[in-house]
């Protein structure tokens, strides 16, 4: 018999009876009926009952040993009484009767308790993971997690991708975020960057030849902390393809998600491909956000002009001045307490806005509400039809310059659609985003890159020579799913003369592309072919199949907000030694 198990804690059926067995795994749970005690026993396969009489001389020994101690018993498979039977579990008619015990390791006092769900707050669960870790329903993520890996490499393989492997110590990029630095002891002075992305070795393997790249890769960026982000590390189906338009990258990644999203939804629709595709600007303008969450059947309208030259004297001369109105429905909210208006003031206010008009459609017609009574009838109506609405509504408003305007409606819409209970259920609902502008302004009103600059630009160089930055669109585009973003993308620039007039757009000298991005500069004028790509986050992924809006409860050792590992003890002090070998002195703040 092997030293450890002939089965699992989840194996044994009725069918196994009579058999003599042996189990190993952790104490889960002890029960003392005084003559008798029951043991389950657990493994990550499932949980067996054990029972030992008080009359045997391993008794006392398996009595002694605290829940969560490792330990190994061999006895006979025996049925369970039908009043006994446990329909709960998976091994519930029939338990093991213990007539040899191991105990292997012996545990302490628990800091954390493992067989119940209690709340131990979320220092102890880190600095203790591996014992939340034990928890059924955190093994039950991680897993999740694990399958949903092997369903998409399953899934590009499927679709002719092949899985390499990227650099993790490479440059520093000027960029994008704040990169970690590791200090070469070869080299003083001089330091690698963790890759925030593989997105320029991607890109050298289409020139190098390869057609159809993936691989599931970690990414790593100096950020704040936020729900659905770890600040140090996070995971993403990385891929390219070549000689490819937008739309076969569309082709080839839709299916593999659908499939994933399918394969776990638990009864939940997922959105069927070919996913809608909306302009960026539409996106903004319907709802607020360029990243949709296409559950709330919510759009906002631009009500600017009912607003130009009206009686309500705030919103006329904001227009005058070149800002817009935005509206946003709410849907039999007339019948809603004169609270809840006053709660979502004080909630846009809260948001950083001067706050939110509104005006009430009664069920008689009549509008209602400080706006309402400084517009004429018409006026009144035109809202009405602008912004879909019908007796018993009501309407909210944004006002203010474009971007910030459609902002606030997009929060407006989010929070009606919350607490109106107006989202769709148990769907996921994906969707393209599309044609989002090559160029923005920065606050100093010079033209910069409003997104990926190493993208195509629409139209070429052609394009970049004769119309305005600001009316330039890009090849780029985002997938969304339930208001999520999952990745961005976008058709690669492949010609070093339109990489070049790009990046002078955006002010920088051929010198400065050259020195700053000599590796893939040099590598287009040898050669590149034309080449696209995405990458969708797996943690993401991951937190939407689990219906789990905290990204620490779907990875299996995250760090806090803090960006610590309270686990590992990082990030940690090192040895004078070794600060010496890599030629640094620290300069450390003021405490």
């Amino acid at each position: 018999m092997h030293p450890y198990r002939t089965h699992t804690c989840g194996q044994l059926r009725p069918s196994h009876a009579g058999e003599r067995v042996r189990l190993s795994g952790w104490i889960h749970r002890k029960r003392d009926h005084g003559q008798l005690l029951f043991v389950d026993l657990r493994d990550t396969y499932g949980i067996t009952q054990c029972v030992i009489d008080v009359s045997s001389p391993l008794f006392e020994q398996l009595e002694n040993a605290r829940v969560e101690s490792v330990i190994t018993v061999t006895g006979p498979v025996v049925t369970r009484t039908a009043e006994t039977v446990n329909a709960i579990m998976a091994t519930g008619e029939v338990e093991l009767q213990v007539e040899e015990v191991v105990v292997q390791s012996r545990a302490a006092v628990l800091p954390l308790q493992v067989n119940a769900d209690e709340d131990a707050g979320e220092e102890t669960r880190l600095r203790f993971r591996y014992l939340d870790l034990r928890r059924e329903k955190m093994q039950a993520r991680i897993r999740l997690r694990g399958q949903v890996i092997q369903a998409i490499r399953e899934g590009m393989v499927g679709q002719g991708f092949q899985e390499f492997q990227t650099p993790i110590l490479t440059a520093s990029s000027p960029e994008g975020a704040r990169d970690y630095l590791v200090p070469s002891r070869l080299h003083p002075g001089k330091f690698y960057a963790l890759p925030q992305a593989p997105q320029m070795f991607k890109q050298l393997l289409m020139i190098a030849g390869f057609d159809r790249y993936f691989q599931i890769a970690p990414c790593f960026r100096d950020e704040d902390s936020r729900a659905d982000r770890s600040p140090g590390e996070f995971y993403q189906l990385d891929f390219e393809m070549s000689f490819v338009t937008q739309d076969d990258v569309f082709a080839a990644i839709e299916p593999v998600l659908q499939g994933v999203f399918e394969k776990f939804a638990r009864g939940r629709k997922v959105t069927p491909a070919p996913f809608p595709r909306i302009p960026f600007r539409e996106a903004m303008l319907k709802y607020g956000s360029d990243k949709p969450d296409l559950r709330n059947p919510l759009i906002v309208a631009d009500v600017s002009e009912a607003f130009r030259g009206s009686g309500f004297g705030i919103f006329a001369r904001a227009v005058e001045a070149g800002s817009v109105v935005r509206a946003v429905p709410a849907p039999g909210a007339a019948a809603k307490p004169r609270s809840f208006f006053d709660k979502l003031n004080d909630w846009a206010r809260g948001e950083g806005a001067a706050g939110l008009g509104y005006i009430i459609y009664g069920e008689d017609g009549a509008a209602k509400g400080p706006i309402a009574k400084n517009l004429d009838d018409a006026r009144l109506q035109q809202i009405k039809e602008m912004a879909g609405l019908k007796a018993g509504d009501a309407v909210f408003f944004s006002c203010d310059k474009e971007l910030p305007a459609a902002k606030l409606a997009g929060q407006v819409r989010n929070r009606l659609g919350e607490e109106l209970d107006l989202l769709e259920k148990n769907v996921f609902r994906f969707c393209w985003i599309v044609d989002f502008p090559m160029f923005e302004l920065d606050d100093a009103g010079k033209v910069e890159f409003s997104h990926n600059p190493f993208s195509m630009p629409q139209g070429g160089l052609d394009a970049l020579e004769t119309k305005d930055p600001l009316d330039i669109l890009a090849y780029q585009y985002d997938i969304v799913c339930n208001g999520v973003e999952l990745s961005s993308g976008a058709i690669r620039n492949h010609l070093p003369e339109v990489m070049y007039k790009a990046f002078a757009l955006a002010g920088y000298s051929q010198e400065q592309v050259d020195s700053q991005f000599t590796g893939m500069i040099s590598a287009l004028k040898f050669g590149a072919p034309p080449h696209g790509g995405s990458a969708p986050g797996i943690d993401r992924i991951v937190m939407l199949l689990a219906d789990e809006p905290n990204l620490r409860e779907i990875v299996a050792f995250p760090m806090n907000q803090r960006a610590e590992d309270l686990m590992m003890q990082a990030p940690a002090p090192v040895s004078a030694r070794q600060l010496r070998e890599l030629h640094i002195k620290l300069d450390l703040p003021p405490e």
